[in-house]
């Protein structure tokens, strides 16, 4: 999780809670939002297959959704030591109803999906699920 050892920010940003404590903070809001954390991975993950077939740049998704996936060289582990490496690659998911944007890459959506981790405050790639859910549902 600390910087340097898988990714160069490393998990945590500039959080002072506990793993459990920022996952606890994380599963009230998806609870609040009447979403879990797999149902909110398995959408990310819907919007990045969509994309993936894609090779000239953005695509529409659903008619609402601009989505691009770039694909970098390399994998990275998961943190919490499971087997596997995930693809590095990143996804931009547009709603065009509301022009709101979010970002995120494959090992977040396993992040999400097996941990219910969005990364601590301030990490680089810290997900707020609020966010995630407004931009990635339509309503």
């Amino acid at each position: 999780m600390a910087p340097g050892v898988i990714t160069l920010s490393g998990f945590l940003g500039t959080d002072t809670r506990t793993i459990n404590e920022i996952i606890f903070d994380d599963e009230m809001t998806l609870s609040a939002l009447n979403i879990s954390a797999e149902e909110l991975a398995d959408r990310m993950d819907y919007f990045q297959q969509k994309s993936f077939d894609s090779f000239e740049g953005s695509i529409r998704v659903d008619e609402v959704f601009e989505v691009e996936t770039e694909v970098v060289r390399g994998y990275l582990p998961c943190p919490f030591m499971h087997s596997g490496v995930y693809r590095k690659s990143f996804t931009v998911v547009t709603n065009t109803i509301s022009g709101k944007s979010v970002r995120y890459s494959a090992l977040n959506i396993h992040l999400i999906k097996a941990h219910h981790f969005f990364e601590g405050r301030e990490s680089h790639f810290r997900l707020e699920p609020a966010l995630l859910i407004e931009v990635l549902w339509h309503k």
